[in-house]
């Protein structure tokens, strides 16, 4: 059975979920053409377990896996980290900023898949804001560092505190012993203006889609 993902650019179009609803379904349709399962995302670490296509869409969830072919899981992002989970046999897609990272929505998704039968399994994180661009209050980043260590600590290229996202992400799924990363996509939402959406770099309303399913083709 083919495991089959997608992380989305500016040239595929804007994905997010409140704007015009006609044209967002003619974008979905025209990357994979089945139900989507999307979720109101909300920086939090609840995931949905999906039973049939198209479950739970419009959910107030972080995170969905599934065990049923045909059934795609979406991610939207802007600056915020998009994970795609993939083992056999079951498939994951989580929404990671710094919040929803140190909440555990990352060990709550494996969790969820492990549940669901998955043993082995391997990470791909989508573009998201990097820490050469990403300035961090001093107060969350100590909580951030608190639970994943020093190496989320970074600075910016003009020299102030900064986040590194990236970093956290690795350190949670080192903390599986079940799960390796997969790749890293490269790009940096607020560098990349022409090729990416930054909500923080330039206000972007625009949201990519992180899209994942077994079978399912996805263009």
């Amino acid at each position: 059975m083919g495991l089959r993902f997608r992380f989305t650019g500016r040239e595929d179009g804007d994905f997010r979920v409140d704007g015009d609803s006609v044209a967002l379904d003619q974008r979905r349709r025209a990357l994979v053409d089945a139900p989507w399962t999307w979720l109101r995302q909300v920086h939090g670490t609840d995931v949905v377990v999906v039973t049939e296509p198209g479950e739970y869409a419009g959910t107030e969830a972080d995170a969905a896996v599934t065990a049923v072919p045909g059934a795609v899981l979406a991610i939207h992002t802007a600056d915020c980290a998009p994970v795609l989970f993939l083992s056999d046999g079951v498939v994951g897609a989580a929404h990671v900023g710094w919040r929803g990272l140190v909440g555990g929505v990352i060990e709550a998704t494996v969790d969820a898949m492990t549940a669901a039968g998955a043993t082995t399994v391997l990470a791909a994180v989508g573009p998201h804001i990097q820490a050469r661009c990403y300035e961090f209050g001093i107060d969350d980043l100590d909580v951030v560092a608190d639970r994943y260590g020093p190496s989320v600590r970074a600075t910016t290229a003009w020299g102030t505190p900064a986040l590194d996202l990236r970093a956290g992400i690795r350190a949670a799924i080192d903390g599986h012993r079940d799960v390796d990363l997969h790749r890293i996509e490269a790009g940096c939402t607020a560098c990349e203006p022409d090729r990416l959406f930054s909500h923080r770099a330039r206000t972007d309303r625009g949201r990519h889609a992180a899209v994942i399913s077994m079978s399912e083709s996805i263009r």
